[in-house]
């Protein structure tokens, strides 16, 4: 009688949750996620498979953003299902060959995981069989310096991401930490912010008749405040 093997199923690590722990080997060497990035943001995403067009845009444009990121106490660490000599040889084709959008002579220096078992993929819920079963999806976790999961986004595999608004996620949410408030739609710093919601209609009642001029309630739930474009980013971006 021909026995079965019971498939580990994995969920998805979700918001407010720890970062799934790892050791993995990378082109930059060994990692131990997240202790290894404790203290810092980190960015860790998954792409299909190397020598791929979309891939190789998004790495290069991660790439020649790095320095931005990292100035926001963020790091970035790549993955997909392919081995690390494959890895090391796209990374050298890009640095070599690829001319996009004005990016040349790219060098990926952040870490890219080899996963040819898929034990991290499966981990982080990048592999999704209605999609493909022998390619991660396009991840994105945001996890702060205490190594807790704060942004998940699933992309699929024909669609390359948008790294301006992944920049402006790890900068709302160190703002939103650190000045107590929440951000509306299309936040930018210097925008208005989200003053969070009073606890009584009593409280509510006496923000909404305050003379504050640097704040503007529009109903008892819905009130903003001005905060100022350098002080955010002093808060944050190191200099």
């Amino acid at each position: 009688m021909e026995e079965k093997t019971e498939q580990k199923v994995y969920s998805i690590p979700r918001i407010g949750e720890p970062a799934p722990e790892f050791k993995a080997v990378t082109t930059q060497g060994d990692i131990n996620f997240p202790a290894d990035y404790k203290g810092s943001w980190v960015i860790l995403f998954s792409h299909p498979a190397d020598f791929t067009p979309v891939c190789t845009s998004e790495f290069m444009t991660f790439a020649s953003m790095e320095k931005d990121f990292n100035k926001a106490n963020c790091k970035l660490v790549g993955l997909s299902v392919d081995g690390l000599y494959s890895h090391i040889a796209w990374l050298r084709t890009i640095k070599e060959k690829i001319e996009y959008k004005g990016m040349k002579n790219v060098e990926v220096t952040f870490p890219l995981i080899e996963d040819i078992t898929m034990e991290v993929a499966k981990k982080y819920g990048m592999i999704q069989p209605g999609e493909s079963n022998t390619k991660a999806v396009r991840a994105v976790f945001v996890i702060d310096p205490k190594g807790i999961v704060r942004t998940v986004l699933y992309y699929p595999l024909s669609l390359g991401r948008n790294f301006d608004e992944l920049y402006r996620i790890v900068i709302a949410l160190q703002a939103a930490d650190e000045f107590s408030i929440a951000t509306p739609a299309d936040w930018q710093p210097g925008d208005d912010v989200i003053v969070p919601t009073a606890g009584s209609c009593g409280v509510a009642k006496e923000r909404m008749e305050s003379k504050d001029e640097n704040t503007t309630c529009y109903d008892w739930f819905f009130c903003t405040r001005k905060l100022d474009k350098e002080k955010v980013l002093s808060k944050i971006l190191k200099k």
